[in-house]
């Protein structure tokens, strides 16, 4: 069922898998139409999260990242949107000889290739794919249809993720289970592991339940509990002996020892910090948690990092606009200003900014973040009257913020903005450099306008420090107060976030927010 979890689990397996020291990889499919996630509104889909190729992709790709500590390629994401456009494309070549183009088998042949080419680009031992949306749905059907063929090609173990309602406290309820383990039959798929969620542990009785009535081994049925921490997850099922029945299904090595000790240090400093620290996120799609999903685990990495609980809260940059920034934001430790796009809420983000630099809390810009400080610096230390982005404001009388000319000419929206992983070179001697320790490093971008080129020696001129820049052209990365602890880059570093190794620029705003925090009374 969606909304299950199954990215979560999904990536939970494939952790158990690398502390052993497979090469697991996972990849997603997902039913909609689209062929990438670019051009979708956070408010119905969440985060669009972008890879180091640039590609757009689900939020799932967020969670395997960061519980795998690795980057993975565009070729992990397979969408409705993008084989119906390679098979029309196909077609329309001639490349079926005159045959009729059918779901079986040409549609689920393209899946299937698809599924063995990034297996074998890889270098996988174990791919686990992962089908987005419910079984029964229209949309996924020829996919799960595909699985169930190359469970004939190759070995295949299918997991089946499932919700166990409680009725009232101790009466669990398998039916629901049950039912959607006969759908799953009457498409030719068994399943032989059962993950399940509930609302209360998973009891014996409805375990022996599934067992039997799902015809699945008593060991292979798995309770995916409530947790502190989703990071908590893979330690939960490794404890339950997931991986020993995972390798007999798969003939691996059941013998093979895990690896837990770096990963079970985080998840400690997770349950049990040290310090607090109190966060505003400004945004301007707080209503959906999921739209800033990266930045909030960022801070929970980088809390790890420096033994701190991070209590980050979303806070409505229309709402600052219209009221009082220093009454809203006084109880802060730390500000951050993430990614978006229009105009709604941008005064409040810039009145936000001002606040942290002139009240000296320590402050980080994401992507529309560093475009909102230039803008705030430009009005208010600068004296660029107006000053504005010309997104917002086409008749700025000091444009400090314009679009990309490689933006101009673009007419169509998917997939055209500055994308994925870009070089940046770092000022040494800065705030920047010293987060990163060293000159040369990679961020992934998502973006249209820069700081424009034309208006950079006038904001150094009156104190803005630029401290990174693209080697190629110029073009301003990173941009620091001297005053106080205040950075932005026009990249994204959450989106490359892990718990093994934390964004940067998160930790030493932590560590900048720790340093600057007032004593409790």
């Amino acid at each position: 069922m969606s909304g299950l979890g199954k990215g979560i689990i999904t990536s939970s397996i494939a952790k158990i898998l690398q502390t052993r020291g497979y090469r697991a990889f996972p990849l997603k499919f997902d039913g909609y139409l689209n062929v990438d996630c670019g051009t979708m509104n956070p408010f119905r889909h969440g985060e669009v999260f972008v890879l180091d190729d640039g590609t757009e992709v689900d939020m799932d790709f967020g969670t395997y990242e960061r519980f795998l500590n690795t980057s993975l390629p565009g070729s992990a994401s397979i969408t409705g949107g993008k084989l119906f456009s390679a098979i029309i494309e196909k077609e329309r070549r001639g490349d079926y000889l005159g045959r009729d183009v059918q779901f079986v088998p040409h549609l689920t042949d393209e899946i299937k290739d698809r599924v063995k080419k990034y297996a074998a680009d890889t270098k996988a031992d174990v791919v686990l794919v992962e089908a987005g949306g419910t079984v029964g749905d229209l949309e996924n059907g020829y996919f799960l249809e595909a699985m169930r063929q190359l469970a004939s090609e190759e070995k295949v173990v299918f997991v089946q993720l499932t919700y166990v309602p409680s009725i009232s406290p101790g009466e669990q309820k398998t039916k629901p289970t049950q039912h959607a383990n006969r759908l799953l039959l009457s498409m030719g798929i068994k399943p032989e592991i059962i993950i399940t969620r509930e609302q209360e542990e998973l009891n014996e009785d409805a375990k022996e339940k599934i067992a039997m009535f799902c015809n699945v081994d008593a060991d292979a049925v798995f309770d995916d509990p409530l947790v502190d921490t989703v990071y908590e997850l893979p330690l939960v099922l490794e404890k339950q002996s997931l991986y020993a029945v995972v390798a007999r299904k798969l003939g691996l090595d059941e013998k093979k020892e895990a690896d837990w000790g770096e990963w079970k240090k985080r998840v400690e400093r997770i349950k049990e910090p040290k310090h607090a620290l109190k966060v505003a996120l400004i945004g301007k799609y707080t209503k959906v948690r999921d739209a800033y999903v990266s930045v909030s685990e960022a801070l929970i990495h980088s809390g790890a990092e420096v033994n701190a609980n991070v209590e980050c809260d979303l806070l409505d940059a229309e709402k600052i606009e219209k009221g009082d920034a220093k009454e809203m934001l006084k109880d802060y430790d730390a500000i951050i200003v993430p990614g978006g796009f229009g105009k709604r809420g941008v005064e409040g983000k810039i009145a936000a900014i001002k606040y942290a630099r002139e009240s000296k809390v320590p402050y980080l810009g994401l992507c529309l973040g560093v475009q909102m400080m230039v803008v705030e610096y430009a009005r208010n230390v600068a004296k660029l009257e107006g000053a504005n982005s010309t997104e917002f404001d086409e008749k700025s009388p000091h444009p400090v913020i314009d679009i990309l000319p490689e933006q101009k000419q673009i007419v169509r929206k998917g997939a055209t903005m500055r994308l994925g992983a870009y070089e940046m070179i770092l000022k040494k001697g800065t705030v920047g450099y010293d987060a990163y320790g060293e000159e040369r490093i990679f961020e992934r971008h998502r973006h249209r306008y820069e700081v424009n080129p034309e208006y950079v020696s006038k904001l150094v001129e009156a104190g803005l420090v630029i401290s990174g820049t693209h080697p190629k052209n110029e073009i301003t990365e990173m941009a620091e107060w001297k005053e106080s602890f205040g950075i932005a880059t026009q990249a994204h570093p959450e989106l490359k976030s892990r718990l093994e190794k934390p964004a940067p620029l998160f930790v030493a705003l932590l560590k900048a927010a720790l340093k600057n925090k007032k004593p409790a009374g």
